[in-house]
């Protein structure tokens, strides 16, 4: 087994920049979308708000079918390749969609921007090439930061690129992808020992069977059953938030957007600096474990607040749930083979686009029931209680898995 490859800080400081605008791009659209919608189909608000959520369903479902592929793809071929196709493909991705006539043509540039949406889990696993074992959590932690500081900025951009027309951000999003793709092909290197590649197999190389390769992996195996509840648990926040904040509190969309942004604060803030600190003093193993239970207490508090303010002051409190992720991810990893680094990531992905496929449908739909005059009681903050359970019953695979680690 060839160790982990050194890296200069270019190529590091480039993989951290690529999730960074990965994460912009997906934000800088989502303030002209509506409008586009509407612009398309001519349709009213609501209407136009459920063709955008299927056009998040495809996206999450092209996530889920081809995540594997492109781990498998990573493995075989490298990671330099996968990642820098995958940004070139994302910049045509964002020119489709802004030239798009049609709804339809829409549509397949989100399926497009599935398929190619590797380079979040290739760049985990460019992370897992170079770093040492005991350095990957907050490796990975690094990588959080850069999607929750992209989270932040692109709404901000979009918003601002909007008022030159809904097209504009499309445009924007396309020229930061392709110039992370030039400045990738320049300094990006190959982390991939040529001795730990292995052959593509298409077995492997889907979901179902991603899930039969990681379920020969027994500590592994647990550990994504935990991370799939958490996902499920942690998706409540972008498919209820402004339901919840407008229903609950009357709250402006510049309040919405305000506390969304104090969310990725939060969250890049414990991924990118505090988890530096917290893993070796506690292991990535409680780390998680501390992590899941300050998420059930948030998720808890989120249901039954009574007043505004208080979402406030406990938003930065939950910010450590992020520090869950890049700590189990780590754990995985050092079980791994370097020569499956990319079929973990992918499947990793794969767990990451069920969730997303199924997690806004089932929180909605608890909300709107619990809001309905047919509910047993008025109880906007329920979706957050349900995630407090998936959350608390996350705990069970969690340990399940850390016990046949020890053992």
């Amino acid at each position: 087994m060839t160790p982990p490859r050194p890296a200069g800080r270019r190529a590091v400081a480039f993989v951290f920049v690529t999730v960074l605008i990965n994460a912009m791009g997906i934000g800088i659209i989502l303030p002209v979308m509506p409008d586009l919608i509407r612009e398309l189909t001519d349709l009213p608000l609501g209407a136009a708000a459920l063709w955008g959520g299927y056009l998040s369903f495809v996206y999450a479902l092209m996530q889920f079918v081809f995540g594997p592929a492109l781990g498998n793809l990573a493995d075989r071929f490298g990671r330099r390749p996968v990642l820098l196709v995958s940004l070139f493909t994302m910049a045509v991705d964002y020119v489709i969609m802004g030239l798009a006539p049609s709804l339809w043509l829409l549509f397949a540039g989100r399926v497009l921007a599935g398929i190619a949406g590797a380079t979040h889990s290739t760049a985990n696993a460019f992370i897992a090439d170079i770093s040492a074992p005991d350095r990957r959590a907050q490796n990975f932690g690094l990588i959080g930061a850069g999607f929750g500081v992209g989270f932040i900025a692109g709404p901000l951009i979009g918003g601002l690129a909007g008022e030159l027309g809904t097209r504009a951000p499309f445009f924007v999003a396309a020229a930061l992808a392709l110039v992370n793709f030039a400045w990738g092909a320049l300094v990006l290197p190959e982390t991939l020992a040529p001795e730990n590649r292995r052959r593509f197999d298409w077995r492997r190389a889907n979901p179902l069977g991603a899930a039969r390769q990681i379920a020969r992996m027994p500590m592994v195996a647990w550990f994504f059953v935990a991370l799939f509840l958490y996902d499920l648990a942690h998706f409540a926040y972008p498919a209820v938030w402004s339901f919840y904040t407008k229903e609950a509190f009357a709250w402006t969309n510049a309040e919405i957007g305000l506390s969304l942004a104090i969310v990725g604060v939060s969250f890049a803030v414990a991924q990118g600096w505090l988890i530096r600190i917290v893993v070796p003093r506690l292991g990535e193993a409680r780390t998680a474990f501390w992590g899941f239970v300050v998420s059930i207490a948030g998720l808890v508090l989120f249901g039954i607040v009574t007043e505004d303010w208080m979402l406030y002051a406990i938003i930065p409190f939950t910010g450590l749930g992020a520090l869950i992720t890049p700590a189990m991810t780590a754990l995985m990893s050092r079980r791994v083979h370097p020569d499956a680094q990319g079929e973990l990531q992918g499947a990793l992905s794969a767990v990451l686009g069920v969730t997303l496929i199924i997690s806004p449908v089932l929180m909605t739909q608890i909300f709107g029931h619990f809001t309905s005059a047919a509910a047993p009681v008025y109880l906007p903050g329920a979706p957050f209680l349900g995630a407090a359970v998936l959350m608390a019953l996350a705990l069970v695979p969690f340990s399940i898995g850390v016990r046949r680690m020890a053992g």
